[in-house]
Order: structure tokens, then C-alpha cells, then sequence
């Protein structure tokens, strides 16, 4: 690869890794990139906008890079149309930008267009978010999260 590394030339596995290296140790931020990825629906079309930007750094422990969604500009890549989606993946996008960026959100409206699964989603997210996958139980083991990942085909 000649140039600068383009988040484009990044597989789905290799950019979902990027995107949680960067976010590593704020669950927040952890919880956007694992409901972006999550929803199966926004990475690639985040990559394919060029809403997402990677940074190469060598003295990463495995070498690879870093990546970020650039959550400022959503709303434009919205209005022009670069990125689309039905009702209930844009309620996602916008949670997963309220989590890593604190845009505003209107919970009424986020969970009134919400089918099951995307409900799931959004709740698993709120809950790593709030850190529940490392609270303990009272005993000094793992509660678990409140409300954990489904698990992905």
C-alpha cells in the first residue's frame, strides 16, 4: 500500500479492531464502536463515506491502527446523502454518536422507532457503557453486563 493507509482498505474485522483500539478503556466510547459494528449496517457505509479516519501507530503492541469516526460530520454526510438508513439504524447511529461524542438525543423518540433487536442492541450498548460487564456481584466475582452483546451470525 502506497500512501497514507485509507480506512477503506481495511477489512470489516480489521476496522471493527481499529475503531475499539482507539476507544479501548472508555466504555462509552467502546459501546458506540460495538453498536456501530453491532447494527452489521454503519461500518461499512461510515468506511465507504469516508466518515472514518485510521492512524498508523508503531508502537502499538500489535502494530495495527488506530481508526475514528468522525462524528462532526455525520449530520452533512446525512443531508447529502452519502450515508442512508432505515428509521430505526439511524436512531442507532444517533445513540452511538450521543455515546462517543455526547451529541443530544431524544430518548422518546430513539426508543419509539426501535424494533426488538435494535432494542437489544441499544440496551447493551447503555449497559457497557455504564460498566456493567465489570461489576461485581457483592461476592468478588463477576456479575456480568445487565444486558449483554447478542451474539453475532
Amino acid at each position: 500500500m502506497l500512501g497514507e493507509p485509507q480506512a477503506v482498505d481495511l477489512d470489516p474485522l480489521d476496522l471493527e479492531s481499529a475503531l475499539l483500539r482507539a476507544a479501548v478503556g472508555d466504555y462509552a466510547a467502546e459501546a458506540a464502536v460495538l453498536l456501530l459494528a453491532d447494527s452489521g449496517h454503519w461500518l461499512p457505509r461510515l468506511q465507504g463515506a469516508g466518515l472514518i479516519t485510521i492512524a498508523l501507530d508503531a508502537d502499538a503492541a500489535d502494530g495495527g491502527p488506530w481508526a475514528a469516526v468522525q462524528w462532526a460530520d455525520l449530520d452533512g454526510a446525512l443531508r447529502r446523502g452519502a450515508i442512508a438508513g432505515s428509521g430505526g439504524q439511524l436512531r442507532l447511529l444517533r445513540a452511538a454518536a450521543s455515546l462517543a461524542e455526547g451529541q443530544p438525543l431524544d430518548l422518546a423518540d430513539l426508543t419509539a422507532g426501535l424494533d426488538r433487536e435494535e432494542l437489544v442492541l441499544l440496551l447493551a450498548a447503555l449497559s457497557h457503557a455504564a460498566g456493567s460487564h465489570e461489576h461485581d456481584d457483592g461476592e468478588g466475582t463477576s456479575a456480568g453486563p445487565v444486558v449483554p452483546w447478542p451474539l453475532r451470525d
